[in-house]
């Protein structure tokens, strides 16, 4: 029998916003759908709802089993069928679905059942393909607002996410400020770093390379897969802690395919060919570039609105932040963390730091629950 998780099976829910949503570019979108998970149950008073924002490539499947999501042109791969976060999720555990209802939402512009760059216009019958708006993480954070609206739910308990995810945590708890009361981002920043600028770039640069890619138009085709699987190996590197990729990649069978004369001959070539191959099953390379866009040209204080960065956070002085930090990170340096929780003690906002000891790299806020959970639970208790 398939193991099912904490949570049991689940399966995706959808729903349609009332009216277009108009993006901060100026772009309107007819009709948005925001595809959705609900582990747990929403109190009586509606106030016991905590929000997951998933991570750069992640899906609104945080938790339990689900086989199969309609739509999506096979990108519901096996590696799917599990929550990414399903060590965190459920009865008992950090986010304990006895006391809380857990939300997490595809990002808009996605690639999972919420309405993105491969979607279907309703107004030319087509994918939206390169006609896509650009979008900003304030609008992605906008529209689940709007969906929070209307599930009829005001204030957030708490909200969390790792990575890109943590960025949106701080959008929503400045743009937002009445309706959460802890903020948890994990291994995050409050701005886009020159690292990051330049590791983004690569990977935009080698998608939008690849002749199959078409400007964005090659539905119907191949699609840019050798660009798509470059990106990730270039952004692959940085999720994982080199201990921890060489560990990996000592298991992995060297099978000797021949890059245009090249031949893979090392287990680390064949361990980085095999991350950028499994990729291009599961994900969309429109999706990948706006939503790394979104991370390339984050602002906030610009997308959310302010005339400084102590003047917005001054909004956050009735909140709780737990700030987490990766001592092996290399994507999100823990330096910027730091950064974090300076900017927030200047801003007189009640703020705690914790720095977890792991030698997986970023990826451990995805891979290790019990270096976090003790902490998460008890901050989210009160």
């Amino acid at each position: 029998m398939e193991h099912q998780g904490s949570v049991g099976r689940v399966e995706t829910r959808f729903h349609t916003l009332d009216g277009p949503f108009t993006v901060q570019d100026g772009d309107t979108l007819a009709e948005v759908t925001l595809a959705y998970e609900l582990y747990g149950r929403i109190n009586e008073a509606r106030d016991n709802v905590i929000l997951v924002f998933h991570a750069l490539t992640g899906s609104q499947h945080a938790a339990g089993y689900n086989p199969d999501v309609p739509g999506l042109d096979g990108r519901w791969t096996e590696e799917m069928h599990h929550g990414w976060w399903d060590g965190f999720i459920g009865p008992g555990k950090a986010l304990d679905t006895d006391r809380y209802a857990v939300l997490c939402v595809n990002y808009l512009g996605g690639c999972y059942g919420s309405t993105g760059p491969a979607s279907t216009n309703p107004t030319t019958g087509r994918p939206y393909g390169s006609s896509f708006p650009k979008l900003t993480l304030t609008d992605i954070v906008d529209s689940q607002m709007r969906l929070l609206d209307e599930l009829g739910i005001e204030r957030l308990h708490a909200v969390t996410g790792g990575s890109v995810g943590g960025m949106a945590c701080a959008v929503l708890a400045t743009r937002y400020p009445d309706r959460v009361r802890i903020v948890l981002p994990i291994a995050a920043g409050f701005e886009t770093t020159t690292l990051q600028v330049l590791h983004n770039f690569e990977q935009m640069f080698a998608i939008i390379t690849d002749p199959e890619f078409k400007g964005g138009d090659y539905y119907g085709g191949p699609g840019p897969e050798l660009g798509l699987a470059l990106a990730r190996m270039i952004g692959h590197k940085t999720f994982v802690s080199l201990s921890a990729l060489r560990e990996r990649a000592r298991s992995e069978i060297v099978r000797g395919e021949d890059l245009g004369g090249y031949r893979v001959g090392h287990h680390l070539e064949s361990y980085m060919l095999h991350q950028g191959q499994k990729f291009v099953k599961r994900f969309d390379a429109n999706t990948y570039l706006r939503i790394m866009t979104v991370w390339q040209q984050f602002d906030l204080v610009k997308e959310v609105g302010a005339g400084s960065l102590p003047e917005l956070l001054a909004r956050c002085r009735h909140q709780r932040w737990m700030v987490f930090t990766i001592d092996s990170d290399v994507c999100f340096y823990p330096d910027e963390q730091e950064a974090m929780v300076a900017e927030l003690k200047r801003a007189g906002v009640p703020v705690r730091r914790y720095t977890v000891h792991s030698d997986k790299g970023h990826d451990s806020f995805l891979i290790e629950p019990e270096l976090y959970s003790a902490l998460l639970a008890d901050v989210l208790a009160g």
